[in-house]
């Protein structure tokens, strides 16, 4: 595929940005991922209570990655076709549902059907919310973007801090009290979809979309698609290496204690959420395709010295990762979007179904290598996957206009 070939794109004119509309989806972002990354923070609680094994906790993981992953790019398709606007409380409600259904499961079957709930509400939210979102964007599609992702990168940090202080403390119970997380959600969530519907009765009938972008062939828009999934592959595999078993890592080659791992596990997670906030509008200014190439591709130095580094320079330099790394999500998804311009949501559905999946797959998988190896080899492999990156050069120009 030719790396240089140029295809319009026109971005929306005569629009304004809406903060308000943003601001409301990165914290119902927020809130939703919270209760995700509770699911499993709260893993060691439940397994403790119920005497599971480890093979029944991976059956609750894949309770939740099949409707959480696997059912986005179906949910995405859908509304494509057919937009309801008020699916996003509605799928909140399936989150709520399955937190209150998790605080007093009584037996293994149980979990796996909260599991389960929690996921449909989250295969729900994305595709639909990434769609909200870009109509709120006024044309600054990747600023959209950015602030509705660092609002689920703040809630995956809170997840376990909300294992920690409540549910640790008072026990499986207190769960009930968190789903005013999702209530909370649900309240704002209406109000967003009221707007939505609002969008869709303002817009006078038209002929549908391309499916591909204008100036394009399908061999190109189809390569183009293999290669960010294969991007957000070496994303979200390296990521799975840091969230899972940093704290592991630090511990094991450095001494430090437990909180202290943990703190500088969430300097890491801070420090990705700040790489998420400013990807997007980076690349609505300098285009997506330069943001995604040197995100992931750039940040292969710092990973290859990452597990020679001493501890100052191994929390140095897990900063900078973080940084670096996090800023490509908003611009991979956003491009694609671009690719295909009729297919909104099916583009969200599937590349965060793919991110939650792989991020999962690839924690397991890595988790397996550690036992029969070390960390510090796992930390040594996954160092080179950011060189997939160098395919992001094959991608087609596609930079938005930015007439007067």
């Amino acid at each position: 595929m030719q790396a240089q070939i140029e295809a319009p794109y026109r971005s929306d004119t005569g629009e304004t940005t809406l903060f308000a509309m943003l601001v409301a989806l990165s914290f119902t972002h927020m809130l939703n991922d919270t209760v995700q990354s509770l699911l499993p923070a709260i893993y060691p609680i439940i397994k403790a209570s119920y005497g599971l094994d480890f093979g029944q906790i991976g059956l609750i993981t894949l309770s939740f990655q099949i409707t959480a992953s696997l059912l986005q790019p179906f949910v995405g398709i859908y509304t494509d076709r057919y937009p309801r606007p008020y699916s996003l409380a509605i799928g909140m409600g399936a989150t709520l549902v399955g937190l209150l259904l998790l605080s007093v499961a009584t037996h293994f079957s149980m979990l796996l059907v909260a599991a389960a709930l929690v996921g449909v509400g989250s295969s729900v939210f994305h595709p639909e919310a990434s769609r909200v979102a870009r109509m709120a964007s006024g044309g600054q599609h990747g600023l959209a973007q950015s602030l509705f992702q660092v609002g689920g990168s703040l809630g995956t940090a809170m997840g376990p801090l909300l294992a920690a202080f409540v549910v640790a403390p008072h026990g499986q119970k207190s769960l009930a009290f968190l789903a005013l997380v999702p209530l909370v959600a649900m309240m704002v969530l209406f109000r967003v979809g009221t707007w939505y519907a609002q969008q869709l009765a303002a817009k006078k009938p038209r002929r549908a979309r391309a499916i591909y972008l204008e100036g394009l062939e399908r061999r190109h828009v189809i390569a183009a698609v293999i290669i960010l999934l294969a991007l957000v592959f070496s994303k979200f595999v390296y990521l799975a290496s840091i969230g899972s078993y940093y704290t592991f890592y630090l511990i094991q080659k450095f001494g430090v204690s437990v909180p202290h791992a943990q703190i500088l596990l969430f300097v890491f997670l801070a420090s990705s959420a700040i790489g998420t906030l400013f990807g997007g509008p980076l690349g609505d200014r300098i285009g997506r395709r330069s943001v995604i190439f040197g995100s992931i591709f750039g940040v292969l130095p710092f990973t290859l010295a990452l597990p020679f580094a001493n501890l100052f320079y191994t929390v140095v330099l897990s900063v900078i990762i973080g940084l670096i790394l996090s800023s490509a999500f908003a611009s991979i998804l956003v491009y694609a979007q671009e690719l295909l311009p009729g297919r909104v949501g099916m583009v969200a559905g599937l590349f965060f179904g793919l991110a939650f999946g792989i991020g999962g797959l690839g924690a397991a998988l890595l988790g397996v290598l550690a036992d029969s190896t070390s960390i510090e080899y796992v930390y040594r492999l996954t160092s080179f996957l950011p060189a997939i990156g160098l395919f992001a050069y094959f991608l087609p120009r596609i930079e938005p206009y930015r007439g007067a």
